[in-house]
Order: C-alpha cells, then sequence, then structure tokens
C-alpha cells in the first residue's frame, strides 16, 4: 500500500520539498502500517518556518508542529516528531494487547 501524503501551505510546493516530505515521512509506514493519510502543512511567518503534520491512524489522529528558520530542517524536525508519537501509540496498542 502506498503512503497517501498531501501537502499544502501558503509557499510555493517545488518538487525538491515534496521529494524531501515523501522521503522523510516514508519512515513512519515502515514503522507502523495502519497509516491512512497522512496531512502537511507548510507556511511562514516573518521569518519561521512552520511544519504541521497530522497522521491519520486507524480512528486516531496524530498531530505535531515543528519550527525552524529553514524549512528543511521544520520538516526533519516534524518528521522525527510524528515518528516519535507513532511509535508510542504503536507502544501503547501493544501494551494494552498483553
Amino acid at each position: 500500500m502506498s503512503l497517501q501524503i498531501q501537502i499544502a501551505g501558503n509557499i510555493e510546493i517545488t518538487p525538491a520539498i515534496r521529494t524531501f516530505v515523501e522521503d522523510k515521512l516514508a519512515h513512519l509506514s515502515k514503522r507502523y502500517s495502519h497509516i491512512g493519510s497522512i496531512h502537511i502543512t507548510l507556511r511562514v511567518e516573518n521569518v519561521t518556518h512552520i511544519a504541521e503534520g497530522t497522521v491519520h491512524l486507524d480512528g486516531t489522529e496524530i498531530h505535531a508542529t515543528a519550527k525552524d528558520d529553514d524549512m528543511y530542517k521544520a520538516i526533519e524536525a516534524l518528521a522525527d516528531k510524528l515518528l516519535g508519537q507513532v511509535t508510542k501509540h504503536k507502544d501503547k496498542i501493544i501494551d494494552s494487547h498483553r
């Protein structure tokens, strides 16, 4: 199953940014196979680059936000936060089935 990633924002979503986001978030589907879709919003406020993401799991949504002076660094930080939250969610499910 291919991971469905929607990217929007108040900046131009170049092919380079789209590829970077998809590569960073591909790790999520390897960690947890029940991801329905991911919605990413990229925006710039003054000089701060903001990346927000929502991961739609089966029956749950996980949301994270990352800010940086560089959009690529904000995307990396967002991917790390989402990966941590998905891992935590997966561990909770495993623990509840024991």
